[in-house]
């Protein structure tokens, strides 16, 4: 088996000495769990950070046979990593795709999801700018497991203010309910706390004006 696919970046975990086992989300294969060779070297840490697109070409003997890739960086958000508020949104979901989604089951709706939101991110790291499409993102996920319904009411920006934030909090706290409750169950607890911290800073940002980085 050998394909060549675009990924975004969800996980890295040692493996060996010198390698790593990259969890990747790709437009057309879903997750996708992969062996770097020197993926702990120099070259690649810059490149195997979470939330970083990339272009991979992976290559097995088996379908079953974890395969190993050779990745090349298309886009970094490393600038970015360095303001709390937006690291803790990426760090969150990524981890939440990792988690949350089978491997080898194609979900092409999220991926355009996250590529879009992670983009929002860099483009404006003020969180008023893409809370909107995390709690979008999150209910897509949840209605792409078939736990809910993705919903079409969440505000597309918070130009309107406190309003707009009442609402998007809201969505939050729903897609809260559904993941904790349908889909990360039971062994996701340090999930829970780190998306408990995005949410509290989510909050004082929008009693701050949506300033980032606190």
């Amino acid at each position: 088996m050998e394909f060549d696919t675009d990924a975004i970046v969800c996980a890295v975990r040692g493996h060996g000495e010198h390698g790593t086992i990259v969890r990747m989300l790709t437009p057309e294969r879903g997750l996708v769990a992969a062996y770097v060779r020197g993926g702990r070297g120099r070259r690649m840490r810059p490149i195997l950070i979470p939330g970083n697109s990339v272009s991979a070409r992976l290559r097995s003997r088996t379908e079953t046979q974890l395969p190993q890739a050779s990745i090349e960086l298309t886009h970094s958000r490393a600038s970015i990593l360095g303001e709390a508020l937006p690291a803790a949104a990426i760090e969150w979901v990524s981890a939440l795709a990792t988690a949350a989604l089978p491997e080898h089951q194609p979900f092409p709706r999220l991926y355009e999801a996250m590529s879009g939101l992670l983009d929002a991110i860099e483009a404006a790291p003020s969180a008023n700018r893409w809370s909107a499409a995390l709690a979008r993102f999150e209910l897509l996920l949840v209605s792409e497991l078939g736990y809910g319904r993705a919903e079409s009411n969440v505000p597309e920006n918070l130009a309107g203010g406190a309003t707009e934030w009442a609402k998007v909090l809201s969505a939050l706290d729903r897609s809260s309910d559904s993941l904790f409750r349908d889909v990360l169950t039971g062994r996701f607890s340090s999930l829970q706390d780190g998306r408990s911290r995005l949410i509290e800073r989510l909050r004082r940002a929008a009693g701050e004006g949506g300033l980032s980085g606190r």
